[in-house]
């Protein structure tokens, strides 16, 4: 099995804080999507023929690109793949993005489930984080999706933002529950040098939060979710009963995929390649690729560091299988001291980072690497 993601590179307006990879000429829009279809057609090998499990068209600003050319990459990839185990086909969108003729037209789509970037229902916090839409337009977004019938939907939200926590955070996560979607991603505010509000940072002109306000405020999204009925089953990420994002989870699980688009990363058994981020070369049909062989130490290492941001966790009998006595050794003796600090449990053969204390699963992941 196998996922297909669709990189959509382009935004009209530069977020704050993003660092991924994006640009804001939209003259090359339609060069690109086109570009992106010979793409495909290069690359149907790539995944060895396996089953395509879920789509996933993730950038940038998807939701930039019309209804009809999203069906026109689902009804291509559908001609090269075996897509009929596909459950989840995933756009990203913003709320601004999503009119009501957008929607009535999305709506006849194969897309059945929508990611929709809010990030505050604070309209100050918007605008420091340079964001397109109001808390009101987040708000009838998601309304307009459920009335056309797209009722799974994805919301993210940011916290840690310097001077936007306590009741304001608080607000925030209120107004998400009564949205009474199925998922929620919740990210803490990361600063980026080379963004926006790196630049600020480095001018002194915004002062990240402490840590132990992090802390605090982590704690705060993580009890009211979970009070709303929310599984906590991922750092960033939590979800109802049946809800979890399936495109995401494959991530996370080692499956492979392939990516289409300038920016977009593949992986297939031993190896991962990127084509280069230059939407200007792409839409000209000057596509390249970087790519790397991965060892057995590197498979181990990226199993450790996507199953402990899991709540379910690393195996050790499956490390131990697949890579060796000697690293379920290993971990099992780095894990004491986490054990003892209530960080991480063990259950059966497995060992995990207690969903409270995701916040320090860098460190632990660190301390399990090889």
């Amino acid at each position: 099995m196998a996922t297909l993601y669709f990189h959509i590179p382009f935004c009209q307006r530069i977020c704050s804080y993003c660092d991924f990879y994006k640009v804001g000429a939209l003259s090359l829009l339609y060069n690109v999507v086109e570009e992106m279809h010979c793409e495909l057609d290069k690359r149907k090998d790539y995944l060895a023929s396996q089953h395509i499990t879920s789509i996933y068209f993730g950038g940038g600003t998807p939701s930039l690109v019309q209804p009809s050319e999203i069906e026109r990459f689902i009804s291509h990839a559908r001609g090269l793949f075996d897509c009929s185990a596909v459950e989840e086909i995933t756009l990203e969108a913003n709320p601004d993005d999503l009119t009501e003729e957008y929607v009535k037209e999305l709506a006849k789509t194969s897309v059945n489930r929508v990611s929709l970037g809010i990030q505050s229902f604070d309209d100050g916090a918007l605008e420091m984080m340079n964001r397109r839409h109001t808390a009101a337009e987040a708000k009838e977004a998601v309304a307009r999706l459920k009335r056309y019938g797209i009722d799974n939907i994805s919301i993210d939200i940011i916290f840690g933002i310097a001077g936007y926590g306590g009741e304001t955070l608080l607000n925030t996560l209120n107004e998400a529950i009564k949205l009474d979607v199925g998922h929620i991603s919740a990210y803490h505010l990361t600063i980026e040098e080379r963004t926006k509000l790196g630049l600020m940072t480095q001018r002194g002109e915004y002062t990240p939060i402490s840590d132990e306000e992090s802390e605090r405020e982590y704690m705060v999204v993580h009890e009211a979710l979970k009070a709303a009925g929310y599984e906590h089953y991922e750092v960033s990420n939590y979800a109802k009963e049946g809800c979890r994002a399936r495109h995401n989870s494959a991530y996370w699980q080692g499956v492979e995929y392939l990516g289409i688009g300038p920016g977009a990363h593949s992986f297939s058994r031993d190896n991962r390649t990127w084509c280069i981020s230059s939407a200007k070369e792409y839409a000209e049909g000057v596509v390249k690729y970087e790519s790397e062989e991965l060892s057995s130490l590197d498979h181990m290492n990226e199993y450790v560091m996507t199953s402990l941001r899991r709540v379910e966790g690393i195996d050790l009998g499956f490390i131990e299988e697949r890579f060796g006595a000697k690293h379920a050794m290993r971990i099992k003796d780095a894990a004491r001291e986490w054990i003892e600090a209530g960080v991480v449990y063990v259950e059966g053969s497995r060992l995990a980072i207690r969903p409270e204390r995701f916040l320090v699963s860098d460190a632990v992941i660190e301390a399990f690497f090889a």
